[in-house]
């Protein structure tokens, strides 16, 4: 079987990435770039530079990843589709519901394959902690707490932190509890002069009654990436930063100081950090979205998962803007 043609449009700081990778992708050839601003990374590795999307379709691609300003992602997105190329699209889906929607309805009507570049969901933490909670080891979940701190990016300049960085709390969240968001209340910050928030505080309620928060900021001078799940079993807590997963028991010794043991809503138990395999999350993102192309039962964002992300954090927003707590239908 010949392999699959795949192109890339926008060659920037993300873009560079999605290009080393497809270059190093079992049973796929990247064939074509595009930027309209050139190769800057200089990740073309002597293939032509297009400016347009229309070049990929004009090489003859079978999908393209389009790592391509937010503002941008509809018209490239429905382009490809119209042209039954397949697309992996970087998050969000869209700048707002309504173009998310079109989207997600342009590849659902051609049966074509689309999804979002959620990476955090590849994150093997995050990946194996799923895997955990499916199979019952924490038994009923009652919270989720998300924190995703660090300085500002120069990279971004369309968004806030909402749409750039909250998005892969409100994806992750929802996907590896396997429930929606059905209530949000945000508060949130402008600090660095900029017309977009560069923090946001939000408290969050899921159809399966978990209540979940999430910090997130361009401000703080650290990096931190950590999703806390709290049940009745314990807390598994899962830094994508180093991709560790650890396990805190709550405890089945009984705690006699009593002064100590008035003050305890649980025992403290054993401490347990997963050897796990850590792939690439890129790569898994793109041998998970070349598999699903190819027809294969696999666990992709679909565009539908990226609408629902789009339509929280639009919620998030209008909560902060409002102060008032938005219920999702």
């Amino acid at each position: 079987m010949a392999n699959l043609r795949a192109g890339l449009i926008g060659l920037g700081m993300m873009g560079r990435h999605h290009a080393r990778v497809l270059r190093s992708l079992d049973g796929v050839d990247l064939v074509a770039v595009a930027d309209p601003s050139g190769d800057r990374h200089g990740v073309a590795g002597g293939l032509p530079v297009g400016r347009s999307v229309e070049d990929l379709i004009a090489a003859g691609v079978d999908y393209v990843t389009a790592a391509v300003p937010t503002t941008l992602h509809e018209q490239v997105a429905i382009t490809l589709a119209e042209a039954g190329v397949h697309c992996l699209v970087e998050k969000p889906l869209a700048p707002d519901t309504e173009s998310a929607q079109r989207v997600a309805d342009a590849f659902a009507s051609r049966g074509l394959v689309g999804a979002v570049g959620h990476i955090e969901r590849y994150n093997p933490s995050l990946q194996h902690l799923r895997e955990r909670l499916a199979s019952g080891e924490l038994g009923d979940v009652y919270q989720v707490v998300t924190r995703r701190q660090g300085p500002f990016p120069a990279r971004i300049a369309d968004v806030g932190v909402v749409k750039d960085l909250a998005t892969h709390d409100i994806d992750l969240t929802a996907w590896v509890t396997q429930s929606r968001f059905v209530s949000v209340a945000a508060q949130t910050s402008l600090q660095s002069g900029r017309e977009h928030e560069d923090l946001v505080a939000v408290v969050g309620t899921l159809a399966d009654g978990t209540v979940t928060s999430h910090l997130v900021n361009w401000l703080s001078p650290f990096k931190e990436r950590v999703t806390v799940v709290t049940g009745e079993r314990g807390a598994f807590v899962a830094d994508t930063l180093t991709a560790d997963l650890t396990f805190y028991a709550n405890g089945t010794v009984p705690t006699t100081w009593e002064s100590i043991a008035k003050f305890r809503g649980v025992s403290e138990g054993d401490v347990v950090r997963y050897a796990i395999p850590k792939p690439e999350p890129l790569r898994t993102e793109h041998e998970a979205f070349r598999d699903a192309v190819l027809g294969k039962d696999v666990d992709i964002v679909t565009m539908q998962d990226g609408l629902a992300t789009v339509r929280v954090a639009e919620a998030v927003l209008r909560s902060a803007a409002t102060g008032t707590t938005q219920l999702l239908d």
